[in-house]
């Protein structure tokens, strides 16, 4: 800075010549001599006026009264400028070849950027990132609460403020929540995106634990819910560097806003439940987003519908469903257990692995990243919910039959053996443990006539011989074929003829000993 004081306050105050002026301040004599003539050109008065600083004084006797080359050439519009520069492809280069088609007299491009530079600087005093129209979304919670009162107990509840602000207009959303669980950031999400009506390509939020499982400036590890949502809406996730506001200004400053504009003014108001303090935090966020810009022309919600809308792309038909992701290992009778509930899953992957994702509703099963089941979600512990697609071929065909199924088909044959087919199943202690006997019977069928089957089965109630066994007995030696009467008629004893030999006794020999005993008893000696 020039030392134009010093070398006035020597000059009159002290009496010194300009040798002794510059040998003292260390000036060439030439500088002395021309500040001392500017000074006396500017017709200020000594001592200077209290109004008269040194900025004052260096501006009074160092102006050019020649016409600057920036008063003729024409201004570009620098609100413009930026303006444009949101939008995809366009750069200062081709701003600046439209600026000359218009002004063929004007900046060349090195002079054109450096103008729009020092323009842009004066709006903020930090480097302001460039945003593409509908290229990010900046997410955090304010670090106020809003107090809820519950009138049942009396009791004050402390509700959450989530914060988002698009990166290029900058159009608030504000939502009251309970906490910053999982559950309540995916919740704000959906309705945030509702609100936008469109889809931005990323979503920037920082490192709360509870969407982000490992911080990693290279690659962070997102909570499997998180990445859910952003794969339902085709976006990507950002999350920010770990202490770095700077890299979510946008919101930082959408934070203070909010607190600053719209909880402040709220800070007497009684709220008595949630959803009348979001109905106020609507009245407030929409106040912002409509109020003017101070520096440039417009508003949040003129940006917005302008430059940004359409840059957004479209929502899904579905809003996403908050999911929860587990891992399940698959056991041996190809089920995995989720809350005490048992999902099948395909025979072929027993012992592997599993994603599970979980929603309100429904049961997803994934095998790196494929869909390997889907079912209803249950809440009975204990059940099993099984897919009979999912079991082997061998257990299909065994648990195809059931008793009533087994019965059927034997009155497809006929009502003997419909009859003999309930008696082997009532018979045993559970009825499966009678399937095998009725499925041989079946397969009778497929060696004989259907005739024939239900003949063998009617002998077998007849004779009490209800098995397998006895029907396969009766088809193979064809008893079926031989009338039911006549083999079944009691067949007359045979005669019996006198049998005569020298050692058998014969009836009258019993007859006799039983009249006089004493005749057949042999005599006991004393000795005896």
């Amino acid at each position: 800075m020039r030392r134009v004081a010093e070398v006035l306050r020597l000059r009159f105050d002290h009496r010194l010549s300009q040798r002794e002026i510059a040998h003292s301040l260390g000036l060439a004599v030439g500088s002395v001599n021309g500040y001392l003539g500017r000074f006396a050109a500017s017709g200020l008065p000594w001592p200077l006026p209290p109004d008269v600083d040194d900025l004052v004084l260096e501006a009074r006797l160092f102006t050019d009264e020649r016409p600057s080359v920036t008063s003729v050439r024409p201004q570009p519009d620098w609100p413009t400028v930026r303006q444009e520069l949101a939008r995809k492809g366009v750069t200062l280069q081709l701003l600046w070849r439209e600026y000359k088609l218009t002004h063929p007299g004007g900046y060349q491009y090195t002079q054109f950027c450096q103008l729009y530079r020092a323009w842009a600087a004066t709006l903020e005093p930090v480097l302001r990132q460039p945003y593409v129209a509908g290229e990010r979304v900046f997410v955090d919670y304010a670090g106020l609460t809003m107090p809820v009162l519950d009138l049942s107990t009396g009791e004050e509840r402390d509700a959450q403020i989530f914060v988002a602000a698009l990166g290029l207009s900058h159009l608030l959303y504000v939502e009251a929540t309970w906490s910053q669980t999982l559950a309540d950031w995916i919740t704000a999400h959906v309705h945030m995106l509702a609100y936008y009506g469109g889809l931005p390509a990323l979503i920037v939020p920082d490192n709360a634990s509870a969407l982000v499982r490992q911080p990693c400036f290279y690659e962070p590890t997102l909570n499997p819910s998180y990445r859910d949502l952003a794969t339902h809406y085709g976006t990507a996730i950002l999350p920010t560097r770990v202490r770095k506001p700077r890299d979510k200004a946008k919101v930082e400053t959408a934070v203070q806003i909010v607190e600053r504009e719209i909880l402040a003014p709220l800070r007497h108001t009684v709220f008595t439940s949630l959803s009348e303090l979001n109905a106020a935090l609507g009245e407030g966020r929409e106040r912002v987003n409509d109020r003017p810009f101070q520096k440039l022309a417009g508003s949040r919600r003129s940006v917005f519908e302008t430059t940004e809308r359409v840059a957004l792309r479209p929502l899904p038909a579905a809003p996403y469903e908050l999911a929860t992701w587990r891992t399940a290992k698959v056991n041996i009778d190809y089920h995995i257990a989720v809350e005490g509930h048992l999902y099948s899953v395909p025979h072929t992957l027993v012992g592997a692995t599993l994603d599970v994702r979980l929603t309100a509703t429904m049961l997803e099963v994934l095998r790196g990243g494929t869909r390997v089941a889907t079912h209803v979600r249950s809440v009975q512990k204990g059940r099993a919910t099984t897919d009979p697609t999912h079991r082997p071929k061998a257990h299909q065909r065994h648990l195809d039959w059931s008793p009533s199924r087994l019965i059927r088909w034997g009155e497809s044959v006929g009502p003997s053996t419909a009859h003999v087919v309930q008696t082997i199943l009532e018979r045993q202690p559970h009825p499966e443990q009678g399937y095998r006997a009725c499925l041989g019977l079946l397969s009778l069928k497929r060696r004989y006539e259907g005739a024939r089957l239900e003949a063998a089965c009617t002998r077998a109630l007849a004779t009490g011989a209800i098995s397998y066994r006895s029907v396969k007995s009766m088809l193979a030696t064809g008893l079926d074929h031989l009338p039911l009467d006549e083999t079944l008629s009691a067949p007359s004893p045979p005669t019996r003829l006198p049998l005569t030999h020298d050692h058998i006794r014969g009836a009258d020999y019993y007859r006799h000993a039983l009249a006089q005993p004493s005749l057949f008893l042999p005599e006991l000696s004393d000795a005896d």
